[in-house]
Order: C-alpha cells, then structure tokens, then sequence
C-alpha cells in the first residue's frame, strides 16, 4: 500500500531526477504525471497511484519546498475539476489516456459548452442537436456563458440525440474539439467590462463517435458527474484561514482604523465568522471525497460561496467610502482566469454578482439542496413524461 512514506520518496526521487531549477516546466510536470504524483487518488498509469487521495498534501508540500512548478490550476480549473473526473468515471482506456497527460500538465485547455439560452436553470431543456451520420455525429446549436472557450482546445459538450423521448433522456455527452470547422466562438462583455465568458456557435460540426463519453441517450447522467464536480471546485476549493475575499477586507479594516464603525464592524465579525465555517465545511467535505465521486453537499457549499462573496464584497465597497467607488480599468479584454483577490473592491463587488449564476444558480442549488440532502417533496414537474419535441418553448 502507499502511504506517506512510499510518496515522499517517491517524490524525492522525481525531484533528483528533474531538478525543478534545470528542468523545463513542462518536462518537470510531465514527468511528474508518469510519476504517478499528479493526483494520487487516480489510478496508476493515469497520473496517480491508487493512494488516497488526502495523501496528496504530502506530494504538494514535498514539490512546493523544493520549488517545484505548479500547473496553474486556475487557468485550467475546468479541465481539473470537471473534464478530468467525468473522463474517468465515464472514458474508454484509449479516451483516459489520450486526455487525461495534456489536460492535467495544462497543455491542453478545456472549456464546458452546456448553457443555452433557452436552456440554463432548465439545462436538461436543452436544444443543441446531435444526428449520428457513420461513425460521426453532426451538430448543431448555440451554447453560451463559456468560460475559457476563446483559449480552449477541448470542450465537454451535451447534445440532444433523440428528441422523440423526455428531455433528461435524450441526451449524449461528447468531447468537442474547439479547433474544428464550424465552432465558432464569441465574447460576452459583462458588467466588469471584460470579456471572460463566450457564446460558441456550432454549425455541422462533426464529432467522431470515438469522442463520445458514455453510451447515447445517457448524457444526463454523464452530465451529472460533471455537474457535482463543478460545484465542489466553485465552491470547495481549499483555503487557508482567512483567505480568499474576507482576508482581503480583513486587511483593509487594521490598515484603516479612520474607516471603522461600530456597524460595519459587527457585519465583518459576522461574515468572518461565516466564511470561517464555509472554510472549515469544505475541508469536512474534501474528506468525505476520499470515500467516493462528490455528493448534492457541494451544492451547499456553492450556495454559500456566492452568498459570501457578494456580501463581503458589499461590505468592502461601504467600508471603503467614496474610494469603494472607483473602478480601475474597464478596458475590454479576454482574460483567462478570474482573479478577484488581485484587483480593486469595485471589480470584486461587480464580479461576484456572477457567483450566483455561474455553475448552477442558486434557486437550482437551494431546490438540490431541498430534495436530495434534506429529503423535502420535489417540486410539481408537467414535463416529465413529455417527448423533448413536444414540449412548449
């Protein structure tokens, strides 16, 4: 068995043998994937060793000391936290090891094409087909809200194959090349002026069937994986004690003691203490991780992420007074990541107006919440015996 011991000489080894100093970045990383010492949880072969997966602080905190390169998980956070996992649980051999090397050493960038818009909340509404022609499919359809799509490679895509049954049915999930003839993408300006996220356009693309994910018509479920995933890395990324936005606007209140009030120091306590127990929720939910694929539990945790955000982020604007007003660049660009500990109280309060939309809205995640960790009656649904095609739109 490998355990703690096994992975810091395993790690050690790697390093003697690609000293981070004289060694490309991406050799090192490389070498670090076929090493196993990616993500240990994986199974040997594909970047991992079958080890536990809270066993794999021991490999980063070995690599961070010695100065080791990262793969900059932020700007490929898509491919890490959703492509990845959904490959393994789902992918042929021949998928997981044609994918898996590039996506995790960052060579290949991945962008997710589910949103519509006609299809968001409702996602299983949505209307982006796929017609089988051989052994290729051809589609058709318009996706929007795509983060990182004007950098990506590769695309997780969910299609509609079979119109004729209800519309969680008749779904297939698939792996786009974004470099393809017909996919064409273009950006959405949002509130902070730039241009993160992309519509993508997609006219008779043809994907071959060997890129399918799963079988035809389970693309729901495919999604699903992929959709629990996502909301863990939103929502449950690891931090330390007063990271992220409330050690921001912590810093703020001791640099400033001329911005202090009573009131707003009562409403920092409360969001400190809130983002506190968010911080310490995440790490009892990583662990729960090491037992199994992630639960509706990361919805709440998503919930709880964009709740935070947009109060703390109200409450650095107020603190700041008549400088919480300025606004530092609105120039347009199309950033790879978002970044919203680097930049100004007034990008991070537009900003995060966003985390309750983006990887599922709140009303969604609240209605998870509701009916899948609190047992409560579903909702009323009409459209559950409905063929796709017949539904009103």
């Amino acid at each position: 068995m490998t355990d703690a011991t096994e992975l810091r000489r395993r790690t050690q080894e790697l390093l003697a043998a690609h000293p981070p100093a004289s060694t490309d970045r991406t050799a090192f990383l490389e070498a670090r994937f076929d090493a196993g010492l990616a993500w240990v949880h994986y199974p040997a072969g594909l970047g991992g060793l079958d080890a536990p997966r809270s066993l794999q602080a021991v490999v980063d905190a070995e690599l961070a000391a010695a100065g080791a390169p990262d793969n900059d998980p932020r700007r490929i956070g898509i491919g890490l936290g959703m492509a990845a996992p959904t490959i393994l649980a789902y992918g042929t051999e021949e998928q997981k090891r044609r994918f898996l090397r590039p996506l995790w050493v960052g060579q290949e960038v991945w962008c997710q094409l589910f949103s519509e818009p006609g299809a968001g909340s409702d996602l299983a509404a949505l209307g982006t087909r796929a017609v089988r022609d051989g052994d290729t499919w051809v589609v058709n359809g318009q996706k929007v809200w795509t983060s990182s799509a004007h950098v990506a490679r590769w695309a997780i895509l969910i299609a509609r194959t079979d119109p004729d049954v209800p519309k969680h049915r008749g779904i297939t999930y698939f792996l786009c090349d974004m470099t393809d003839p017909g996919v064409e993408v273009r950006p959405l300006r949002q509130i902070t002026g730039e241009a993160e996220f992309n519509e993508v356009f997609l006219t008779d693309v043809r994907i071959p069937d060997a890129h399918r994910l799963g079988e035809v018509g389970d693309g729901w479920k495919v999604a699903q994986t992929t959709l629990n995933n996502e909301r863990v890395a939103i929502g449950g990324a690891r931090i330390p004690r007063e990271g992220g936005m409330i050690g921001t606007v912590s810093r703020t209140w001791r640099e400033h003691p001329e911005l202090r009030t009573h009131d707003l120091h009562q409403r920092l306590l409360d969001l400190w203490v809130d983002a506190e127990v968010a911080r310490m929720t995440g790490e009892r939910l990583r662990q729960q991780l090491v037992a199994g694929q992630p639960g509706p539990e990361g919805s709440g945790m998503k919930l709880a992420f964009a709740r935070l955000n947009q109060e703390i982020s109200g409450l650095e604007v107020e603190l700041l007074g008549e400088e919480g007003l300025l606004y530092g660049d609105w120039t347009m660009r199309r950033p790879e990541l978002v970044d919203f500990t680097g930049r100004d109280a007034g990008y991070r309060y537009l900003r995060s107006k966003g985390n309750s939309i983006e990887g599922g809205t709140s009303e969604v995640l609240l209605n998870i919440v509701a009916e899948r960790v609190l047992g409560l009656p579903p909702e009323p649904r009409n459209d559950k015996d409905v063929a796709w095609k017949d539904l009103a739109r």
